[in-house]
């Protein structure tokens, strides 16, 4: 049995119970056994060993009182996986399906894409099971309040940098920056990422995971002689990510034809108003039902899946794993040629399998997600400054991320034989950095 899958038997063992993060870990160790043969000292060192196990997890309760006064007890986490290039960064999620299995595969996801980007960052991630939908701004403030009075002790400039993610936006994190405020007397500074451009946040952030998925998908289309211009793209979700894509995709001349949400999604055939979408989703913060109600000629279809849609390109935006093995096959049958993945892992080991074996361009998410830790990585330096860069100045080097970014996952899938299996490059690419970082450090 090869060095990889003994040590994937040994996460198994030792952290039971936990398939997303199995399920990541499989994924990375399955294709970076090449490395090994070239560089046996990794095994000596065991760099593969220490990378897999977190540097600490911390987990706690969260209790916070309800608009009806009753108090009500969630769990939060935070893992600080691995800080060998620089201090952890990585979102927090507010959403019922955390646990530590998720945050752990967050986690380890994060300290490769993060290696990805050329940034001194490091890997973390954090989260809980609260679910923000349906509750008042008081009742979002009281619950940040009590996660930031459990983490506080744990999170600072130059040790751990959070940001927002699934459910936690600029509102959430202003929140949470206010209260870190309080109780440490402290002015936050660079300690949050994500935060409103009125108090240190950056212009472009919102924007900077679908925008930089999208740089990303259209320079590997490029280097295949294509481009955005004129393909039909389906889009899932509805948050950030999903409505930036369209956004970008509408502005490269692509048509975004669908988004959608848990319930089912909408099919605009002519291409998405997103004017309107935002306005919904953003101002409104309504279902997507509202856009079939405004928008003649659209459709709002409940339950399905939304890959069954004919497109050129597929853009998954929502969460893990929900592009399943039908979805994949619907894909290929209706001529898609490109999957960049806006979410975390949101492709299920077969669909990753049947979009190489009949080659199609794929986009892991840690390299074409990484977006969003790019630019909080560019608030961070704006916050150390003290400056504010204009939304040109942030973009302009996001693009310069993105494609950087595909240089380095394109060169190593050439380097390591396999030059279209862009999850190898990714995988290698990422976990080079990280471990020679840890090679220089010795055993930490």
């Amino acid at each position: 049995m090869s060095y990889t899958h003994e040590l994937l038997e040994r996460v198994i063992a030792r952290s039971p119970g936990e398939p997303e993060f199995h399920q990541a870990v499989r994924e990375v160790l399955e294709t970076l056994a090449p490395i090994f043969t070239k560089r046996p000292e990794y095994i000596r060192w065991k760099i593969l060993d220490r990378m897999v196990e977190p540097e600490r997890l911390i987990s706690f309760r969260v209790p916070w009182v309800d608009g009806q006064g009753e108090v009500q007890v969630n769990r939060g986490y935070r893992v600080q996986y691995n800080s060998a290039i620089g201090p952890y960064k990585g979102g927090i999620r507010f959403h019922p399906s955390v646990s530590a299995s998720v945050i752990k595969f967050l986690g380890f996801e994060q300290t490769l894409k993060n290696g990805l980007t050329g940034l001194p960052l490091g890997g973390g991630k954090g989260g809980s099971d609260f679910d923000p939908k349906g509750k008042t701004d008081a009742e979002v403030m009281a619950f940040c309040h009590s996660f930031i009075n459990a983490l506080y002790r744990y999170i600072g400039s130059d040790t751990d940098v959070p940001a927002g993610d699934i459910g936690v936006g600029a509102r959430e994190v202003g929140y949470m920056t206010g209260q870190y405020k309080r109780l440490t007397g402290n002015l936050p500074g660079g300690v949050f990422t994500g935060k409103a451009p009125a108090f240190g946040g950056s212009l472009g952030r919102p924007q900077a995971t679908g925008y930089g998925l999208v740089y990303l998908t259209e320079d590997l289309l490029g280097r295949k002689g294509q481009s955005f211009k004129g393909k039909k793209v389906v889009i899932s979700g509805a948050g950030n990510v999903a409505i930036y894509a369209a956004e970008k995709v509408t502005q490269l001349g692509g048509i975004p034809i669908t988004v959608s949400d848990s319930s089912g999604y909408i099919y605009d055939a002519g291409g998405l108003d997103i004017a309107l979408l935002k306005e919904i989703k953003f101002n409104r913060k309504e279902r997507l039902t509202a856009y079939k109600e405004a928008k003649p000629g659209s459709e709002y279809k409940a339950g399905g899946l939304v890959w069954e849609v004919p497109c050129d390109v597929a853009l998954p935006c929502a969460t893990q794993n929900e592009l399943p093995k039908a979805g994949a096959e619907a894909l290929v049958k209706n001529g898609c040629k490109a999957v960049g993945e806006g979410a975390n892992m949101p492709s299920t080991p077969e669909s990753v399998e049947i979009f190489q074996k009949n080659g199609l361009i794929f986009a892991p998410g840690k390299a074409a997600n990484a977006g969003g830790v790019s630019v909080s990585g560019l608030e961070m330096s704006q916050n150390s400054m003290r400056q504010a860069w204009s939304f040109e100045q942030v973009d302009t080097a996001l693009q310069g991320i993105m494609k950087g970014i595909v240089r380095q996952i394109t060169e190593a899938a050439e380097t390591y034989g396999q030059p279209d299996n862009l999850v190898l490059g990714a995988n290698i690419a990422g976990f080079l950095r990280v471990a020679d970082a840890m090679m220089g450090q010795g055993v930490v």
